[in-house]
Order: C-alpha cells, then sequence, then structure tokens
C-alpha cells in the first residue's frame, strides 16, 4: 500500500495491534482530556512499546504546556510531536529545538482562505495535518467525524507535505484520494463503533477501501497514458 494510513487515537492494545498489522504507517495517541480519545502518557508508552519501530508514534497534544510535553515525550519516545492547537510558528520552532523531534501541524479548514494559514509554518512544520473545523459549540479540535471540501486543496502547493484528515471513513476514502492525490491520510472516528472505541472490522474496512482506491487511480493514470 503506498498511502501512509495513520490511525489516531488508539487506547487498546488489541486496537493497536490491528492497526498495525493492517499497515498503518502511523499510530497516533492522544493527550487532551476533552476527548473520548484521551489516554494517559504511562498507558500509551505501554502501548507504544508493542509496535516501536513497525510504525511512526504520534503523540497528539492540543496547545499543551512544558510540564504536559515533559511527561509525554519522557512516557512514551515519540517520533513525532502533532500540535492540534493554536500554537504559533515561533512556537513549533520552539517545541522542535527542545525536545529535537519533528513536527506536524494541524490546521482546520472550511474555504480557502483557511489554506493561507498554512504559510506561516512553511519551512517550520515538517509536515501539516489538514483537519475539518469542528461543528459550532464543539470542544474537540479534531475526531468529530466532519470532513471539508476537498476540492479546496487543488490551490495548495505541490510542495506543502500534508496528511488529510476529517472524517474520512471506509465509505469516502476513495473519493478523497482521487480527487486530492493525497499521499497520507489519517482517521480516527471513521474507525471507531463509539467515541473512543476503535472497531476493528471497521478498521479492515478503511484499509482495504484504500487498497481499491489506489487500484482505480492506478488503472486510470494507465488508461489515460495509453489515450495519450
Amino acid at each position: 500500500m503506498k498511502t501512509e494510513v495513520k490511525i489516531c487515537g488508539l487506547k487498546t492494545a488489541e486496537a493497536v495491534d490491528r492497526a498495525v498489522a493492517l499497515g498503518a504507517r502511523h499510530t497516533g495517541f492522544i493527550f487532551f482530556p476533552k476527548s473520548p480519545r484521551n489516554i494517559e502518557p504511562d498507558d500509551a508508552g505501554r502501548l507504544a512499546a508493542r509496535i516501536r519501530g513497525k510504525a511512526k508514534i504520534v503523540a497528539v497534544t492540543v496547545d499543551a504546556d512544558s510540564d504536559l510535553l515533559d511527561e509525554i515525550v519522557s512516557a512514551l519516545s515519540p517520533d513525532m510531536l502533532q500540535l492540534h492547537g493554536n500554537e504559533s510558528p515561533e512556537h513549533v520552532l520552539t517545541v522542535k529545538a527542545v525536545y529535537g523531534l519533528p513536527v506536524m501541524k494541524a490546521l482546520s479548514v472550511r474555504d480557502a482562505d483557511d489554506l493561507k494559514r498554512i504559510e506561516p509554518y512553511i519551512g517550520i512544520a515538517d509536515r501539516f495535518l489538514l483537519d475539518a473545523k469542528p461543528p459550532a459549540g464543539s470542544e474537540l479540535p479534531g475526531g468529530n467525524g466532519v470532513s471539508f471540501d476537498w476540492r479546496l486543496l487543488d490551490a495548495l502547493d505541490e510542495g506543502v507535505d500534508y496528511m488529510l484528515s476529517g472524517g474520512l471513513n471506509a465509505g469516502n476514502i476513495g473519493e478523497a484520494l482521487a480527487l486530492t492525490g493525497a499521499k497520507a491520510v489519517d482517521t480516527s472516528s471513521g474507525v471507531e463503533s463509539a467515541p473512543g472505541v476503535k472497531d476493528l472490522k471497521r478498521m479492515e474496512e478503511f484499509f482495504d477501501a484504500v487498497l481499491r482506491a489506489e487500484t482505480a487511480i492506478a488503472r486510470n493514470v494507465a488508461l489515460a497514458g495509453r489515450s495519450a
């Protein structure tokens, strides 16, 4: 499978093991008390130990202070930090310098103007996670099961390294990949039976759908080449 898949919001050994067995290249652990996917650093560290070296371990935080970041990095030894709050470019630089880890900066998208927010972070963030803006009243910056208009990404500079997120599931991942050409995708609520409860069957269906989408895209490219 060419597409990099990140399964985020993992909380159990069963889900972690299955995600990696299915081909996940990134595993996300969320440290945000308001989220149903929140996990304690020590618990996340024990889960990460099961798959270290098999998939990248990503620590997801939302405007975390230095004490929490210290605790997370110590317990988890992540491969990457995902900053999902209102962290400024200057703060991203500080975090990278302090912990010596790459940072993925999450940004919420609803319209074309939202993509302009990427510019100050270019050359600072190592990757972007493009998520949908949460519904009105939601306290969660992600994991809300909503998507944005993927056609907006047509205007994105080809050099921007991003991971597509926001409401992705087995039913729509094919369309998302066909429209965006995204090289990496993130799903959380899209493979759950209830908020924070990963569903192994839905995880399997998601990976199957990614493979089908890749096959269809490759076939269409080949057909276009023959007719050119």
